[in-house]
């Protein structure tokens, strides 16, 4: 169990300095924070029906995938902070 606990702590400092500033563009980061979370989330409740390693594999596609998808929307949002537009508020304060 305790080399378990290593291995989750470097797989934990990996992903976080996969993360960091220049390496990785957004689109990049938010699939890999998707799917490193599938992964765990998906290890988890796969290891209920016995099968933490599929249920792993299958939460870390399905969390790469969430990970895309919430990139592509937020997409227009980073565009128009590029460009330094604010967003306008609907009482016109």
């Amino acid at each position: 169990m305790r080399r378990y606990r290593h291995m989750l702590v470097l797989a934990g400092g990996l992903a976080l300095a996969g993360c960091a500033e220049g390496g990785l563009t957004p689109t990049q980061q938010n699939i890999g924070i998707g799917a490193l979370g599938g992964g765990a989330l998906g290890g988890v409740v796969g290891s209920f029906s016995g099968n933490a390693g599929l249920g792993a594999l299958i939460g870390a596609g399905l969390g790469g995938v969430g990970g895309y998808v919430y990139d592509q929307s937020q997409q227009p949002r980073r565009d128009d902070r590029r460009r330094g537009y604010r967003q306008r508020d609907p009482y016109g304060y």
